[in-house]
């Protein structure tokens, strides 16, 4: 789920935009925020059992 904020307080002007502002927001989401239900863990960590490091997020390669 996308938190509202995310998508109803912005106005993207092209639907590039919005797919750009999406991808940066879940980068962040699953791979720096941490997650009290997830023992203060990102998704990323729980999921493959390390951090994913910026460089492997921005790649798409979450295996390294």
């Amino acid at each position: 789920m996308v938190k509202e904020g995310e998508v109803c307080l912005r106005e993207y002007q092209t639907v590039s935009e919005a797919r750009q502002s999406l991808e940066a927001y879940f980068r962040f989401y699953n791979a720096e925020r941490l997650h009290q239900g997830l023992g203060y863990h990102t998704p990323y960590e729980v999921y493959f059992g390390h951090t994913a490091s910026k460089k492997s997020v921005e790649l798409g390669n979450l295996n390294g």
